[in-house]
């Protein structure tokens, strides 16, 4: 019996370890008008405050909204609660819809791209002044590309049977940080699997100077003719300073080490944009990364930070709570952007990642043969006989993906026997359904679909969208479940009128004493 299977056995006999198992979901969308355009209204009062309400915030943009979900001990229960708050939105906010794509709507001028407002507070400005920093770095486009991010928890007390380790802490630092390892072998499975953004507006492109890169679909529609995900790829969201950095994933501690480096080194070039102009303070400061979330990564270690603590601190000092996986591409066709079935997918694969051996990566602590797996198949993933690179081997994606699907197929049946029910182990079979026809893939059946209707890019999600909003209004919530998201909008906006009406020392002094939370790791 292998370790993995031992550890599996292990699991199998404690079956409260597998259901404490936690899942959330923290979806990205832009709201847009009737004509698909980006919406430059305020965040709609009727959702709450942005700053405080615990399930409706927003990202970059006052126009991309960001919907959360609690931790839930089901995946039923998980996509449920992200359709209930979607609906909530729809009803009220009913004139705009959400896009439900991970590339952009038609997009205003880049100075009308509205950057998001969180209140007078300090706490509300710094995350403000933030979001100003990454328009002067990377400009407002790139920000406006949207995704699903999906976390993943085990209880404690699982970590005693599958890590080794002299504290609870260190047991379940050693044990997230092999999952992260094990994901970045194989998180180019998901591009494959899930990747649903082959094609984009050309108005993107121009914004962006990429339209000479893609080839052109149609006259408003540019796709690669093989991706799985442009937003994923090396022509999507990317920070060209972090490539200088060098993070390490064998161990907790070097990794926030690292972290702590790239946000106290000075990066000339945002040294030259400075900090404030015409007396306003316009990035929290100059260094490679203004704060640790800057870290534009498909994987990431978490832990729950209060106000004005600061994520690389209390990880190093909590260690890790759970974590964050953010390649996950918006599905068009799930009016909540992410489907039940492929959550089940993600637990059996997240279980797997956990449970396999993960040997160390050499030094530095990355994997460059799995960075270039994941950026090949972003790229390329459904072009015929495909070839990635395991251990130095060439291997056909088709082979390692059935081979892959079969090792975590186990991992299904594990979660199942916890249910009445199979249906993890069919999540597996409809995954090995995609290898063996490419045409089911996300990414294919986009660009069939805009083939077949004749419609752009942007018709095409703008209608997808609208029936998406529709079909949510019509969907409706109980009198209880309304006035209970009623309530908490109402809460979180008297919440921040009680930050904002709170004597408050001045803003360049509270950005002076987040950056001294900062403590060297």
């Amino acid at each position: 019996m292998t370790q993995a299977s031992q550890r599996r056995s292990l699991l199998s006999a404690h079956p409260e370890l597998l259901l404490g198992i936690r899942r959330g979901i923290e979806k990205e969308g832009l709201r847009v008008d009737g004509e698909g355009t980006l919406a430059k209204t305020p965040h709609p009062v009727a959702l709450g405050a942005a700053l405080t309400h615990p399930h409706i915030t927003t990202d970059y943009s006052e126009s991309l909204l960001e919907l959360v979900t609690s931790p839930l001990p089901s995946t039923e229960e998980l996509v449920g609660q992200l359709r209930d708050i979607h609906t909530f939105v729809a009803l009220r906010n009913p004139n705009e819809a959400i896009w439900n794509q991970s590339m952009p709507c038609h997009l205003p001028a880049e100075a009308d791209i509205p950057v998001a407002w969180y209140g007078t507070s300090n706490t509300g400005m710094l995350k403000h002044v933030y979001r100003q920093g990454l328009a002067w770095r990377y400009g407002k486009v790139m920000q406006c590309i949207a995704g699903v991010h999906y976390n993943f928890s085990l209880p404690e007390a699982a970590w005693d049977f599958l890590t080794t380790g002299d504290t609870a802490q260190a047991r379940r630092n050693t044990g997230y940080m092999g999952l992260i390892r094990n994901f970045m072998r194989h998180s180019w499975l998901l591009m494959y699997l899930f990747g649903a953004s082959p094609a984009m507006s050309r108005s993107f492109l121009q914004r962006t100077g990429l339209e000479s890169h893609l080839s052109k679909l149609s006259p408003d529609t540019y796709c690669l003719p093989w991706a799985t995900s442009l937003r994923m790829s090396d022509l999507g969201y990317k920070n060209p300073s972090q490539s200088e950095l060098h993070l390490c994933y064998n161990d907790l501690d070097t990794f926030t080490a690292r972290i702590h480096t790239a946000v106290t080194t000075p990066w000339p070039a945002y040294e030259a944009i400075g900090t404030h102009r015409d007396g306003q303070r316009i990035q929290l400061n100059t260094n490679i990364l203004q704060i640790e979330n800057e870290y534009y990564a498909t994987i990431r270690p978490k832990q729950t930070a209060g106000r004005c603590e600061r994520p690389n601190t209390i990880l190093h000092q909590r260690g890790i709570q759970y974590i964050e996986v953010r390649c996950m591409d918006i599905d068009p066709w799930e009016p909540a952007g992410i489907a039940e079935d492929t959550c089940r997918f993600l637990d059996a694969f997240l279980l797997f990642c956990a449970l396999e051996d993960s040997p160390m990566f050499p030094a530095p602590g990355t994997c460059q043969e799995s960075q270039g797996n994941f950026a090949t198949v972003a790229r390329e993933g459904r072009r015929p006989g495909l070839q990635l690179s395991r251990e130095g081997q060439s291997i056909a994606l088709s082979d390692w993906a059935a081979e892959t699907l079969a090792r975590i197929a186990p991992y299904a049946a594990l979660l199942d026997e916890q249910t009445t029910r199979t249906a993890h182990q069919a999540s597996i079979q409809a995954q090995l359904a995609k290898v063996k026809d490419v045409s089911l893939t996300p990414s294919a059946r986009l660009l069939t679909a805009l083939q077949d209707s004749g419609q752009e890019f942007h018709q095409w999600t703008l209608a997808q969208s609208q029936a998406h909003w529709a079909a949510l209004q019509a969907r409706g919530l109980s009198a209880q479940t309304l006035a209970q998201y009623d309530k908490a909008a109402q809460d979180s906006l008297a919440e921040q009128a009680e930050l904002e009406a709170a004597p408050a020392e001045s803003f360049e002094n509270y950005v002076a004493r987040f950056h001294a939370a900062l403590l060297a790791a």
